[in-house]
C-alpha cells in the first residue's frame, strides 16, 4: 500500500469516529453505531474506535455485542480503566456476574476513590454468590450517600443472618431513596425463614398499601394463632388483590374463626380457578363437609381423588360423609376404593360394619365389627363398646335363625 493510500484509510477512519462522535453526541446510538463499526473495520487495531463502538452498543442496550468490543480494548490496551469498568457493568447487567468480579476488582484497584467501581464491585461479588461485606463496606464509606450501596451492604449482611445490622442499612438506604423501602420486604421474608415470624409482622405493617406484604402478614398472623387480628389484613389483601393465593390465605382464617359461611364461596372461587390443586379441592370439600353440606363435597372429594388416583385420604372423606347422609352402598363403594390402595385400617371395618349393619346384612356386619375388635385393641374405647352391643344383638338375631 502506497503512503497516499495508508493516509486516505487512516483519514477514513479519523472521519467514521469524528462523526460517530457527533452522533452518539446527538443521541443517534444506531447511527454511531454503524460509523464505529466502518472505523473498526478501517483499522481493527485501534483501541478507540472499539471503545466508542462497545459504547453506542452499550446505550442501545446491547450488552451481549458490547462485551466483545470492551474485551478488544483491554486485548488492545491492557488495564484500561474506562473499558474494564464497562465491561464489568455490561456482563453484569447481562446476569454473567462471576465473570464481571475480575474486571471490577481491576477497575475498583485503579481508582481506589472513586464510589462507582466500587460499589459495581461489591455488587458483582453479592451476585456472584461471594462475600461482599467488606466492598459493600468501603463502597459506603466512599459514598454514605449512595442508597444502592446501602442496600447492597444490607444484603450481603442479611446472607449471613446478621438481621440487626441489615435492617439499619435497607433503612439507610430507605432514607436516601424512598424508592428502597421494599428492601425491607426482604429482609422480613429472611424473618420468616429464620422463622421470626414477630419481626417479619413488623416489617410487613410498614406496607399497608401493598397487597403481597397484607396477604404475608395475615398468613404469620393466622399461623401463630392470632386469627382475629389476621383476618382484616387478609380481607385487605383481597380488596386490593383478589389473587387465589389471597382468596385461600383468608378462607383459610375463617374456617379457624369458624366462619365457614364466610370460607366456602372464597374456597370455591379458588377451585375455579385452580382445578387441578389437590389440595385446596380437599380444603373446598372439608368447608362442604363441615357445613354438613354432604352430596356437595362428595363431589369435591370424588374430584380431588381423580387428581391424585392413589391416594386414600379423598376415599376416606367420601366414605365418611356418604356413611353421615346415610348413602351406605355407596359408602361400601368408597370402602373398597380405600381397601383396593390398601389404606384399610382398624376404623374402616366398623364403618363397613356400620354400613353393612344398616344394610341388614347382618352375618357380614358380624364379621366387619369382630375384626373391628380384634384390630382395635383398646384405641377406640367408645366405638369399641358400640361395636360390642351390635355384634351381641346381631349374634343373638342369627342365632335364632
Amino acid at each position: 500500500m502506497t503512503w497516499v493510500a495508508l493516509a486516505a484509510v487512516l483519514l477514513q477512519a479519523i472521519d467514521y469516529q469524528a462523526a460517530g462522535i457527533k452522533a452518539l453526541d446527538a443521541k443517534q446510538y444506531q447511527q454511531a453505531a454503524e460509523l464505529f463499526r466502518k472505523a473498526v473495520d478501517a483499522d481493527p487495531k485501534d483501541y478507540g474506535a472499539h471503545f466508542q463502538l462497545a459504547l453506542a452498543f452499550s446505550l442501545l442496550n446491547q450488552d451481549s455485542a458490547a462485551i466483545p468490543e470492551y474485551k478488544k480494548v483491554l486485548e488492545l490496551k491492557p488495564g484500561l480503566y474506562e473499558a474494564e469498568l464497562n465491561v464489568g457493568i455490561c456482563l453484569l447487567r447481562t446476569k454473567d456476574a462471576a465473570a464481571a468480579v475480575p474486571y471490577l476488582k481491576a477497575a475498583a484497584g485503579e481508582k481506589p476513590k472513586e464510589p462507582r467501581p466500587a460499589y459495581y464491585y461489591a455488587q458483582a461479588l453479592l451476585d456472584a454468590g461471594q462475600d461482599a461485606q467488606a466492598a459493600f463496606e468501603n463502597a459506603v464509606a466512599l459514598n454514605a450517600l449512595s442508597a444502592p450501596a446501602q442496600a447492597g451492604l444490607a444484603q450481603s449482611l442479611a446472607r449471613q443472618k446478621k438481621f440487626d445490622e441489615a435492617e439499619l442499612h435497607f433503612r439507610k438506604a430507605a432514607e436516601i431513596d424512598p424508592a428502597y423501602k421494599t428492601g425491607l420486604l426482604q429482609l422480613a421474608q429472611m424473618y420468616e425463614d429464620a422463622h421470626q415470624a414477630d419481626r417479619a409482622i413488623a416489617i410487613y405493617r410498614e406496607f399497608p398499601d401493598n397487597p403481597g406484604a397484607e396477604e404475608r402478614m395475615g398468613a404469620l398472623l393466622a399461623q401463630s394463632g392470632q386469627t382475629a387480628d389476621a383476618i382484616p389484613a387478609l380481607e385487605a389483601a383481597v380488596a386490593k388483590s383478589p389473587t387465589s393465593a389471597n382468596r385461600i390465605a383468608l378462607a383459610q382464617a375463617y374456617v379457624k374463626s369458624k366462619q365457614l359461611e364466610k370460607a366456602a364461596p372464597l374456597a370455591a372461587q379458588a377451585v375455579a380457578e385452580l382445578a387441578q390443586d389437590y389440595d385446596l379441592r380437599m380444603f373446598y370439600a372439608r368447608i362442604l363437609r363441615d357445613q354438613r353440606k354432604f352430596p356437595e363435597a362428595a363431589q369435591q372429594f370424588l374430584a380431588a381423588s381423580k387428581l391424585k388416583p392413589e391416594a386414600v385420604q379423598p376415599w376416606n372423606e367420601v366414605a365418611g360423609v356418604l356413611i353421615v347422609a346415610e348413602q351406605y352402598p355407596q359408602a361400601l363403594q368408597a370402602l373398597d376404593q380405600v381397601r383396593a390402595r390398601g389404606g384399610e385400617t382398624s376404623a374402616h371395618y366398623y364403618l363397613r360394619a356400620i354400613s353393612l349393619d344398616h344394610l341388614h346384612q347382618l352375618k357380614d356386619a358380624l364379621a366387619n365389627y369382630n375384626k373391628f375388635l380384634e384390630m382395635s385393641q383398646g384405641k377406640s374405647p367408645d366405638e369399641e363398646f358400640k361395636a360390642r352391643q351390635r355384634a351381641r344383638i346381631i349374634q343373638n338375631e342369627l342365632n335364632k335363625r
